[in-house]
């Protein structure tokens, strides 16, 4: 692999070659990565993956017409093409009159912190077979696992480096881990699955392997034999791993985008209370070793951590540098970018706050509700915040979870399901964007 420097080399002589071509402003972004990948199915190894690749991309702008092209050819010659080819191209585009660079003023300036987002190490795919197959054969330990859909392992490294033609070239690197297990349970109809999987920067705080495999089988175990819910409006309980998702469809619904088209739900809410007041909504994108950690944004501009619903206060739009234009408001250090194509909106380690209570707390009071481990398809209008989504999960009586329920379907709208979410006191930090075990009251549940 190159190193940064190099990396930073090849996207800042692509900008230069594009102003010496005629462009007005240009921004390249380089791309290298390799990766590792080792799958095992009933003990035996079943696929060992290599990839390695680099890709550079150059977004150029001739007045307010621009274009973007990429390439993975970096001789001489397919450069000077690429950049021949976007002028041409950006000259027969539209104009666009909020389109550009960011404002050189607001850049980053200054070295790049520290945030561990690599380890430096190379792992022997010897070991990374090794984890996966002590993580199956956990797995297929548990009492009532009857089959498995694999397990992996999986070592990464890639390289970022960016440069704008106003005078910002930086760049780092980041390496991956991970670990995942899938395995069924049961006979026939009755079958069930379910996995475990845990993603890491470092290698060294990567989850044992075995613990891995426990928490998938005896997660596929306890789903047997679902039973149907009675439909009703009723409280739902969502496990961290399908609670993170309302954190998805809030960053969408204040992106830029979804502002200045007025396609959002939540498009008059700015400073307004869209959430409870026991909620705050954080973004940290200077944690070290987190999975989405970043110094700088896809544009350039610094990031910086922020509560994004502060006690229940939205209060901020996030906004690449076009958008801002249009709404004649800063740029928030949002923009997220690949090699091809404008820059879209991404957060650094997004969370909600943890709450006070235990998730046992949490549900003590509930005589009949819903305790939610997998949501199904993508019933979500973000235009007027209705959802509506398939689900399965437990039975939750008398503050208990009791026996696995599937084939059920819940339904509020967004709106209301913000303001009525309460969290429990059990944040753990192991995706780039995390919730602790959330309660929502006055949902419906469509079962029976």
């Amino acid at each position: 692999m190159l190193t940064i420097s190099q990396a930073e080399e090849y996207a800042a002589d692509l900008v230069a070659a594009a102003g010496r071509a005629g462009a007005d402003a240009a921004d390249a972004i380089f791309v290298e990565g390799r990766s590792t990948d080792v799958s095992v199915r009933l003990g035996q190894l079943e696929d060992v993956g290599r990839s390695e690749g680099a890709e550079i991309g150059l977004r150029l702008f001739v007045g307010q017409r621009s274009a973007s092209v990429s390439s993975s050819d970096f001789s001489k010659e397919a450069l000077s093409a690429l950049v021949e080819r976007a002028i041409a191209m950006a000259r027969e585009a539209p104009e666009d009159p909020w389109a550009g660079l960011a404002p050189k003023e607001l850049l980053m300036k200054g070295a790049l912190a520290d945030l561990e987002n690599d380890d430096g190490r190379e792992i022997d795919p010897a070991i990374l077979r090794e984890l996966a197959l002590t993580s199956e054969d956990a797995a297929r330990s548990v009492e009532g696992v009857t089959n498995s859909e694999g397990a992996s392992a999986s070592a990464g490294r890639t390289i970022f480096a960016m440069s704008t033609s106003t005078g910002f070239t930086r760049g780092y690197s980041a390496s991956s881990y991970g670990c995942s297990a899938c395995v069924i349970a049961g006979q026939g109809n009755t079958m069930q699955r379910d996995y475990d999987f845990h993603t890491t920067r470092y290698f060294e705080d990567l989850d044992p392997a075995a613990e891995i495999g426990k928490r998938a089988g005896e997660r596929a175990i306890a789903r047997l034999n679902p039973q149907r819910l009675t439909s009703g409006q009723m409280p739902i309980v969502f496990d961290p791993r399908v609670g993170s998702s309302f954190l998805s469809y809030l960053i969408q619904a204040i992106s830029g985008s979804a502002i200045t088209r007025k396609t959002s739900f939540l498009l008059d809410s700015l400073d307004q209370n869209i959430f409870n007041e026991a909620i705050t909504v954080k973004e940290d994108p200077f944690r070290k070793r987190g999975l989405a950690s970043r110094a700088f944004d896809g544009e350039g501009l610094p990031t910086k951590p922020l509560n994004i619903i502060d006690q229940g206060r939205l209060t901020t739009w996030l906004l690449d540098s076009a958008a801002a234009r249009q709404l004649n408001k800063v740029p928030t250090g949002h923009a997220r970018r690949g090699v091809g194509g404008p820059p879209s909106i991404g957060t650094g380690n997004l969370y909600i706050a943890a709450g006070k209570e235990t998730p046992a707390a949490l549900m003590s009071d509930i005589k009949e509700g819903l305790y939610v481990t997998e949501m199904i398809g993508s019933g979500v209008n973000l235009i007027t915040g209705d959802y509506s989504r398939g689900a399965s999960g437990f039975i939750i009586r008398d503050g208990q979870i009791a026996e696995p329920v599937a084939e059920i379907t819940i339904a509020a709208n967004l709106k209301d399901m913000f303001m009525n979410i309460v969290a429990a006191n059990d944040l753990r930090f192991r995706r780039s964007t995390e919730v602790p075990t959330l309660r929502i009251e006055g949902m419906m549940v469509a079962g029976q």
